[in-house]
């Protein structure tokens, strides 16, 4: 069973096909400001995970251009930034980190919903809706006071 220092160093498996190497992954870590007590004042608990997108060997051509299409927004000089500073540990940090990036990752090389196919209302349904609104028309106008 792999240690939590595995979990946070190794491999980021994004899909079933799609694992990008620990290499890619750069790290910085800084002081937070979340909970910590006294020690957030001393310890570099927050941890920042850089990606290099545009740069990356690991996702396939036709992969990274819908993923640097669907983040365009998020990204910087084609680097995806995720910061993590919600523990205490900068373990559980760096593994926070890490799940982020490989869900994000996953919904921007997921292949696009298919295309929904128009469809109109039988004309059973049609005459029903109709049926219903002259219905509710009488039902209302037999309530009017009658014209004097």
């Amino acid at each position: 069973m792999p240690s939590d220092e595995d979990l946070a160093s190794g491999p980021l498996r994004v899909t079933a096909a799609v694992m990008i190497p620990a290499h890619e992954l750069n790290w910085r870590f800084s002081r937070s400001s979340g909970p910590g007590g006294q020690g957030v004042n001393t310890t570099d608990s927050r941890a920042e995970l850089i990606f290099d997108l545009a740069g990356t060997s690991a996702l396939p051509p036709e992969l990274k251009a819908r993923a640097l299409a669907r983040l365009d927004r998020r990204l910087t000089n084609g680097q995806l930034a995720i910061s993590a500073a919600q523990f205490r540990s900068q373990l559980r940090n760096r593994q926070a980190a890490r799940d982020r990036l490989a869900a994000l990752l996953a919904e921007a090389i997921a292949p696009p919903p298919r295309a929904r196919r128009a469809t109109k209302p039988s004309k059973a349904a049609v005459a029903r809706r109709l049926d219903d609104k002259t219905r509710r028309s009488q039902i209302k106008r037999l309530r009017r006071l009658p014209p004097e």
